[in-house]
């Protein structure tokens, strides 16, 4: 009798690919939009601290002025009567949303554009107002526009970026650009393949 040699062969086993996204791949990659942000909001108010006395104005537009002004409150000056306690909610609150900024830009894969910018620019925002809070108990404002005799709340740089960060995050959102959006496998292995053919 014939005896059927035993197969060696092995059978492979599948890998289960690991779907985290490198840092370089992530949404991490923006955080120069936030570094930058926050250097020119600060910049631009230790610049107003030392040239424009508080309540001062200088003229440059029909519309447009430079007024120190302080303000106790969050962006455009809400809650800016509060009493006081608004400056530690508003700290927590800053703290809280930056690290969520933080976490869902780690998700995020870096192809999406809208989203990475966004998120940056509100984090960069957040954190030169946040400086200005824990530093001083208020915000430096002075970015002025008005029209007559109606006067829009003064505003900063910061404010400037969470504004622009937050029209993003909406016209993203309309897009629905879901092929990128955190966590999705397709943007994963897209971005591990490109860091892959990067790395040949």
């Amino acid at each position: 009798m014939l005896k059927e040699k035993a197969s060696d062969k092995t059978v492979p086993v599948k890998a289960v690919p690991d779907e985290t996204l490198s840092i370089k791949s992530s949404g991490l990659w923006w955080l120069w939009l936030t570094v930058v942000v926050a250097i020119l909001d600060q910049a631009s108010k230790q610049w107003i601290i030392k040239s424009v006395e508080e309540f001062d104005r200088i003229r440059l537009l029909p519309v447009f002025n430079i007024t120190h002004v302080h303000n106790y409150g969050a962006a455009f000056s809400f809650l800016s009567d509060a009493g006081g306690w608004q400056r530690w909610f508003f700290t927590i609150i800053t703290i809280a949303v930056s690290l969520f900024l933080l976490w869902s830009l780690r998700q995020a894969p870096r192809t999406n554009k809208l989203l990475g910018m966004a998120y940056s620019l509100i984090l960069g925002g957040a954190l030169g107002n946040l400086y200005d809070r824990v530093s001083y108990g208020y915000v430096e404002d002075f970015i002025h526009v008005y029209y007559q005799s109606w006067h829009f709340p003064a505003f900063n740089i910061a404010d400037s970026g969470i504004t622009i960060g937050a029209i993003l995050l909406i016209f993203d959102a309309f897009t629905n650009n879901t092929e990128d959006s955190p966590g999705n496998s397709s943007s994963v292995k897209a971005n591990k393949d490109s860091e892959q053919e990067g790395s040949k």
